[in-house]
């Protein structure tokens, strides 16, 4: 039987703004995370991904690199990002020229289990539990669905 290889998890070369919570276990590595932002167990986020201040990421989030989230910002339990989109038929495998960039605005809220593919929402925005966004928001609202689509303006 062999024995796997080791790859440290937790906590590695993170930039924390004043009055960061977190919640171990998390894997963050290369991030940056703003001032008075909670981070619940469970979530990891990647290299290169930037989180505004006072936002609130809960249990089982995946925030990939070239996310960037705005302030007030509320990502629910397992929400997950993405950054590529198999131009190639399958994953870019590491070429980061391949993968896109998420920009997330301010007060945005982001439901349960909801799937970001690399989009831009506008400010004051709620994404609803299980939607799967698939082209920029650009009108603030409420969108929910798969792909999720405007249910009303707020």
């Amino acid at each position: 039987m062999q024995t796997p290889k080791l790859l440290p998890g937790g906590i590695v070369d993170v930039t924390f703004g004043e009055n960061v919570k977190v919640v171990q276990p998390v894997n963050l590595y290369g991030c940056s995370i703003g001032d008075g932002t909670f981070i619940g167990p469970f979530v990891e986020i990647q290299r290169g991904a930037t989180i505004g201040k006072r936002c609130k990421i809960q249990s089982h989030a995946f925030i990939c690199d070239l996310v960037s989230i705005g302030d007030d910002c509320f990502i629910s339990h397992g929400a997950m990002f993405t950054n590529d989109l198999f131009v190639n038929g399958g994953p870019a495998g590491g070429d980061r020229d391949l993968w896109r960039a998420t920009k997330i605005g301010n007060h945005v809220s982001i439901g349960t289990n909801a799937t970001l593919l690399p989009v831009n929402i506008c400010d004051h925005v709620v994404i609803g539990a299980g939607a799967v966004v698939t082209k920029d928001i650009t009108v603030s609202g409420i969108y929910a669905g798969n792909p999720a689509r405007l249910i009303r303006k707020l």
